[in-house]
């Protein structure tokens, strides 16, 4: 595998080994960028899935002895794989095992692999409100834990009481409060080498016909105001008391093409891959939007989207995003 850049054969021969008691759960190059919501992109050095903290303790020990870095991936609903792939572990979450909800009164706990869609209608249904927004992002609990997710006038840090999270460096599972995630806009606390395995959440008595009402409506607006296809949601953050929509349309790149990837032409926020595409297209056009519009506003946009295998982040004018790139 020297030749594809991930690593040295020697590191990921120690890594396999130490995870070779989870035999099939662990795929040597196995795709990745087709299990984001993009569907493009590589693969990862070694791809495994875990069911239980035991299996996180062998992937922290692995990604010890071997030296290679750890991508938690979920439902890759916010994540841009380049083509040539993830030089390390990519973690997978078992969706049956981690995928449980309970209701006790008030409170709500959810596994990390419950899809956000799920967890509100379930919430609706047992009569508890707070979470319809949650109908409308596409990812998993863990990532929404991470980043913050949120929408239509809420986030997770309104309703997030704690999460419990395995620490890989400290090969250790922790509880996180809510001060202690220290949210923020699209972020959190929560680092690369840490994964969320489920978080409770704090809710109140609601009706559940206004509740299926209030996400019937959130998902009309989204079919309305989004485009469906391969796109993980917003590519930009918002800048402060602006929306990063409203300012690639007023630079007029709504259509703009880069080979495979194309802005959308219903939210200038989105970009949209296609079928069969280039998660690399993708990312040039990413730095061809940034470079546009700080040309014609001086304004820097920064992504949302969470890059990994690129060397670089997407270029502009103005500062350097100081995206995280695991790869």
């Amino acid at each position: 595998m020297t030749g594809s850049g991930w690593g040295s054969d020697a590191g990921l021969a120690r890594a396999a080994s130490v995870l070779a008691p989870l035999g099939d759960q662990v795929v040597a190059g196995g795709p990745i960028g087709p299990l984001t919501t993009y569907r493009v992109g590589g693969a990862a050095a070694l791809r495994v899935t875990v069911g239980t903290v035991g299996d996180l303790a062998l992937v922290a020990e692995a990604m010890s002895a071997g030296g290679l870095p750890v991508l938690v991936v979920g439902r890759g609903s916010n994540l841009l794989v380049a083509d040539a792939g993830f030089a390390g572990i990519a973690l997978l979450l078992d969706t049956d095992r981690f995928a449980t909800v309970t209701v006790d009164g008030e409170s709500l706990r959810a596994g990390a692999a419950v899809a956000l869609p799920a967890l509100a209608r379930q919430s609706v249904e047992a009569g508890l409100t707070g979470l319809e927004w949650a109908v409308g992002v596409p990812g998993s609990v863990g990532g929404g834990i991470r980043m913050n997710a949120g929408g239509h006038g809420s986030d997770m840090a309104a309703v997030v009481e704690s999460a419990e999270v395995y620490d890989l460096g400290q090969n250790m599972t922790v509880r996180c409060d809510r001060g202690g995630l220290e949210y923020g806009y699209r972020r959190s606390s929560i680092g690369a080498h840490q994964v969320v395995l489920s978080a409770s959440f704090r809710l109140a008595p609601g009706d559940p016909a206004a509740g299926r009402e209030t996400i019937r409506q959130i998902v009309r607006w989204r079919r309305d105001h989004q485009p469906g296809g391969q796109n993980a949601g917003s590519v930009f953050t918002n800048p402060p008391g602006d929306s990063a929509g409203r300012i690639i349309e007023a630079a007029g790149l709504k259509g703009l093409r880069e080979g495979t990837a194309m802005v959308s032409t219903k939210h200038a926020n989105f970009i949209q891959a296609d079928s069969g595409g280039s998660a690399d297209d993708v990312f040039r056009l990413m730095g061809a939007v940034r470079a546009r519009v700080w040309s014609r506003f001086g304004v820097d946009l920064h992504h949302e989207v969470r890059l990994v295998g690129f060397a670089t982040s997407p270029s502009s004018g103005g500062s350097d995003s100081g995206e995280e790139n695991p790869g």
